[in-house]
């Protein structure tokens, strides 16, 4: 039972959302502990994800109005102007659009372990990162 026991845990920690936790368990029941830790991680995975990011359309529909009316200002071809703007607008949507996905990434990961960490704390469990 012992080994099951065990193995569960590891395999807990493996694919968890806690896996960055470092937990001091010393003095700690390994039973509490797993019930603790799946609890914890049950809350953490109620952290919402943000999808919002700009996008390649919106960029090139930006970019396109933004071109036209600065080539309109400069006395060129508002058309011209339009096809350069939404070619520089799509350039920007795509970079502008990996970003935020990587920093709401990012942000949505850190609000996991920010709910892990204080959901072990305010279990008594010393974390120590």
């Amino acid at each position: 039972m012992k080994r099951l026991t065990t193995f569960f845990a590891a395999t807990l920690i493996a694919t968890g959302v806690h896996a960055n936790l470092i937990i001091d368990k010393n003095g700690v029941d390994e039973k509490d502990y797993i019930y603790d830790l799946h609890q914890c991680e049950e809350l953490a995975g109620q952290v919402q994800k943000d999808n919002r990011s700009r996008g390649a359309v919106g960029g090139a529909v930006k970019g396109a109005a933004l071109g036209a009316a600065g080539s309109a200002i400069a006395g060129g071809s508002g058309s011209d102007g339009a096809k350069v703007g939404a070619g520089v607008g799509l350039a920007a949507g795509v970079l502008g659009g990996s970003r935020d996905r990587r920093q709401n990434q990012d942000n949505y990961e850190a609000d996991q372990h920010n709910v892990m960490r204080n959901c072990m704390t305010n279990r008594g469990y010393t974390v120590l990162n």
